[in-house]
């Protein structure tokens, strides 16, 4: 055990000095280059694997002090790395996803230029992203979202020939050094009040020092992780930086850092103000995720281009992970963080298969593609995995945690109180949004008709099939073992969430939360009925009868005019029932399918338009909105 404490610094390291050695080395081979990239991913990936026994299973919580400065006379000076089952948790899944967009990269950015520089910043992104959920130090915290908001700027203007990379870049950088502010300043207040920067003992002392600055600075922090998870009001960044980015990229902007907000607001509530019990942060939290969820889904109904469209979907689904995870409860807690990772894992083989598809065909219009299932077999089926997952069908991992999500969100719901009861209702709304639009994709994407213009198109190599088919093999091997996955991942990091005495006395010492008046928890396992249960077929199928009455009636807008009508006349392909045609096909393609239900809401979707305006002004703007009235709500009942 001993000898593992310098495990977490080495896994940090090794991301941070791989980007130093590229830099220097990489430039006269490419294959010592790859060679460079590859060992780092594989080593930190390796060294956060081997504290699965020790943190996870054990319940070890490994504390490392840089440079040995450790607690004198209870004040923490020095900056520690904390791992417990939470952060451990975390970690998993940046390292996991670190490794798999790498690999993917290799082939993936092969043709571009400048890779030296790439793969730089892919390095520091991901040493970044790692340092923050391993850090025990919350000034060290913010270094790493700066590190990780510049490097994630630079990326997504790396193809600065693309139509609104620099544009999307810009916007990210302005909004996420807004974030960025928020993060500082809530720090610097805390500091002010309590002396200290370390974790544990601010968990330890914001308890009995709760005054209007401290509360303020529950509210900037709030505000800036919020940021970083692109949440509402802060979605429409989201959808300009996915949609430009290299796909690899999208996945960890979309995979890991939104990642890092939701650990940072779990880390928030539950440890550092431990205020998860109050009827205010329950509402705070889950509403702001309800709404993030409901809207993000509808604004994918809207888009045409495939990366934009999966990017909304993405902060849909955050939002689940945010919503149920603001109910304070076990099961609450556990199911969304069973969703985090499920989304880590759906939506980066989602943004892969639509990276495979851009690199084979050139383009992300969905109304300019259409059976490429017949050129793109592996891609086709590697899409529907992923498809299937994030909508909630079994066998796949979407399914096991959305179900565990209705679960915990009927159960507050269960006494009585509507704001839960509205939280759940909107849950199965998206999730049944959720199916429908990714029918849209798949009919605009792989099937219909083949254009003529790619019909020299080819299934990407497999330097790309290979990643992606690791993400899909994830997807159902985490929806076929639920259980499994519950016993040995999410109860330990959800018991190490809400214990917050373990985590101040593994840095602190035993007995230092005790004499602050912090007492350790006793959550025990939530109970979950399982996934394989004939109310969730019921369910499924209730689901799937709305997605397909949703494509038959809604999706049946018969757009055709009479001027179409006079010159179509007697062509058989208009009618109700036609086959036997050989030279002409009705194409269905993305602005077509789903046109009614569009048409019935135009309004709504005309109000979102324009306040999805694309102005940078815009956009800073409601994150200033947002940090004002959170500040006021939580002045008024905190």
């Amino acid at each position: 055990m001993e000898f593992m404490i310098n495990f977490p610094i080495l896994a940090v390291i090794s991301l941070f000095l791989g980007a130093f050695v590229t830099s220097l080395a990489g430039r006269r081979s490419e294959t010592a280059r790859n060679a460079v990239v590859l060992i780092s991913m594989a080593t930190s990936l390796i060294l956060v694997l081997c504290l699965i026994k020790p943190v996870l299973i054990d319940g070890e919580i490994i504390t490392y002090w840089l440079g040995n400065w450790q607690p004198v006379e209870g004040w923490a000076f020095g900056i520690s790395l904390q791992v417990d089952a939470l952060s451990l948790f975390f970690a998993l899944i940046v390292t996991v996803a670190v490794f798999v967009s790498g690999v993917y990269s290799f082939s993936y950015m092969k043709h571009d230029d400048s890779l030296v520089n790439f793969y730089t910043l892919f390095l520091m992104l991901s040493g970044s992203v790692l340092g923050l959920v391993l850090s025990g130090d919350l000034f060290n915290i913010f270094v790493m979202i700066e590190i990780m908001t510049f490097t994630a700027v630079a990326l997504t203007a790396f193809r600065n020939n693309y139509e609104g990379a620099l544009e999307g870049a810009f916007k990210y950088l302005i909004v996420g050094a807004l974030g960025s502010t928020s993060v500082l300043v809530g720090v610097a207040m805390i500091y002010s009040q309590l002396h200290t920067l370390n974790l544990a003992q601010i968990a330890a002392l914001l308890p009995s020092h709760m005054n209007p600055v401290t509360v303020a600075a529950f509210g900037f922090l709030f505000v800036g992780f919020g940021t970083k998870a692109f949440l509402f009001p802060f979605q429409p960044l989201a959808a300009d930086a996915h949609a430009v980015a290299p796909a690899s990229i999208s996945l960890m902007i979309s995979g890991v850092l939104t990642k890092c907000g939701v650990y940072g607001i779990v880390r928030l509530c539950y440890a550092l103000y431990q205020n998860m019990d109050q009827p205010f942060v329950q509402y705070l939290v889950t509403g702001v995720g309800a709404v993030s969820m409901f809207i993000c889904v509808t604004m994918a109904f809207n888009q045409h281009n495939f990366k934009r469209l999966l990017a909304f979907h993405s902060i849909s689904q955050v939002g689940y992970v945010i919503t149920v995870a603001g109910m304070g409860t076990m099961l609450g807690l556990s199911a969304g963080l069973y969703h985090a990772m499920n989304h880590t894992i759906f939506k980066g083989l989602l943004f892969l298969t639509a990276g495979a598809v851009q690199h084979a065909t050139g383009t992300l219009d969905l109304d300019e593609m259409g059976g490429l299932s017949k050129k793109m077999p592996k891609t086709t089926i590697l899409f529907l995995i992923g498809a299937a997952s994030i909508s909630g069908l079994p066998p796949f991992n979407g399914f096991a945690s959305k179900w565990m999500i209705y679960q915990a969100a009927f159960e507050r719901a269960a006494d009585g109180n509507i704001f839960f009861l509205v939280a759940a209702v909107a849950a199965l709304i998206t999730s049944v949004l959720t199916l429908a639009s990714f029918i849209k994709v798949a009919q605009s994407v792989f099937f219909g008709q083949l254009p003529e213009s790619m019909k020299d198109v080819k299934e990407v190599d497999q330097g790309m099939c290979i990643p992606m088919w690791i993400m899909a093999a994830l997807c159902v091997i985490t929806g076929l073992f639920p259980a499994q996955i519950q016993q040995w991942l999410l109860v330990p990091a959800a018991k190490a969430a809400m214990n917050a005495a373990a985590y101040i006395d593994a840095a602190m010492g035993n007995g230092y939360a005790a004499a602050n008046g912090i007492a350790a928890s006793s959550a025990a396992a939530p109970a979950f009925i399982g996934s394989w249960n004939p109310v969730t077929w019921l369910l499924l199928l209730l689901s799937v009868t709305i997605a397909v009455c949703l494509v038959a009636v809604l999706g049946n807008p018969n757009p055709k005019t009479t001027e179409v009508a006079e010159e179509t006349e007697g062509d058989d392909k208009f009618e109700s029932f036609f086959s036997g045609e050989k030279a002409v096909f009705s194409q269905v393609g993305g602005s077509d399918l789903f046109w009614g239900f569009k048409h019935n809401w135009r309004k709504y979707f005309s109000f979102m338009h324009d306040w999805h305006s694309g102005v940078v002004n815009d956009y800073a703007l409601y994150g200033a909105a947002a940090i004002a009235v959170v500040l006021a709500l939580c002045v008024i009942f905190l």
